[in-house]
């Protein structure tokens, strides 16, 4: 009976599990749905930007928003690493640090690294690796607005334009679906004119009130909407993948609640079928004596 005992509660307690999924996947869902309509809504706004940049890259004459086109020699490099803040959501952060030491170990191997963390885990980690951290921004996807994006895209763009970094890499996964994110290290600065002038067709623009006042406004902005729109991409596939391994989880604790009560009917039938023998036994020798 000890073993009936021991199955009924690892019954029980698998059962408690599959209701704590089951609430972690409706959470998720309804957090997936604000993601998302957010991500959705602030593509077609970064797209028409990138739009635009690519139209004037080739016409940048600007003196100081040259600084955004020089190529320089690459010695320091930042990665932006975004991450969430909670586990639970299957390979989702596991595979962002991957690329991130893949691209320190291979692409920029002897070269300085520092390491802007968005989120939580990717902070924990580079931490626990003594990596050369910027920690301030670790937990701007608590209450994600584009306030927070920005914030982290003038800075950025500050240390870059004062010649701290070389080089700036965004890491993160990249929203297409619940079931589905692409993982992506998108190449921040320096913009690349010939990347982004083959993919868009050539528009001419009339500059009011002035060319420069413009270029000196929208640059740095189209750069900062990049790093929110990279922010809200991360935020939706997070919610996409833990309520993809929630449900997984909520899955195979009904297979496994189904092996247990399995399990339990046999040792019990086994029980039953002991006693009964035992009944039988002594009623027999009850009888021939």
């Amino acid at each position: 009976m000890a073993n009936l005992k021991e199955v009924r509660i690892r019954i029980a307690s698998v059962n408690s599990t599959q209701q704590i999924t089951k609430a972690m996947k409706l959470v998720s869902a309804t957090k997936l749905r604000r993601a998302q309509n957010a991500i959705i809504q602030m593509r077609p706004y970064a797209q028409k930007l990138n739009g635009i940049l690519s139209n004037l890259t080739d016409s940048i004459d600007v003196d100081s928003l040259k600084v955004y086109f020089d190529q320089r020699p690459i010695n320091h490099v930042l990665l932006v690493v975004i991450t969430s803040d909670r586990g639970l959501c299957g390979s989702f952060n596991a595979n962002v640090i991957k690329l991130a030491n893949r691209l320190m170990k291979e692409e920029y191997a002897g070269k300085k690294i520092t390491i802007l963390p968005i989120g939580k885990k990717a902070f924990e980690y580079f931490t626990r690796q003594n990596a050369n951290l910027i920690p301030d921004f670790r937990e701007s996807l608590q209450a994600l607005s584009a306030k927070s994006g920005f914030t982290i895209g003038e800075f950025v763009l500050n240390q870059y334009k004062a010649g701290k970094f070389d080089k700036v890499e965004v890491v993160y996964n990249q929203f297409k679906n619940a079931a589905t994110q692409i993982l992506s290290n998108d190449h921040f600065l320096p913009i690349v004119k010939q990347i982004v002038s083959i993919k868009a067709a050539k528009n001419d623009y009339i500059f009011e009130p002035g060319k420069e006042e413009i270029l000196e406004e929208l640059i740095p902005r189209i750069l900062k909407t990049q790093i929110y729109r990279s922010m809200l991409d991360s935020l939706a596939s997070e919610h996409g993948a833990r309520m993809i391994a929630m449900d997984k989880a909520t899955d195979n604790a009904g297979e496994l609640i189904k092996s247990l009560k399995l399990e339990y009917n046999r040792a019990r039938q086994s029980a039953i079928t002991t006693e009964i023998s035992e009944i039988v036994g002594g009623a027999a020798a009850l009888s021939g004596s």
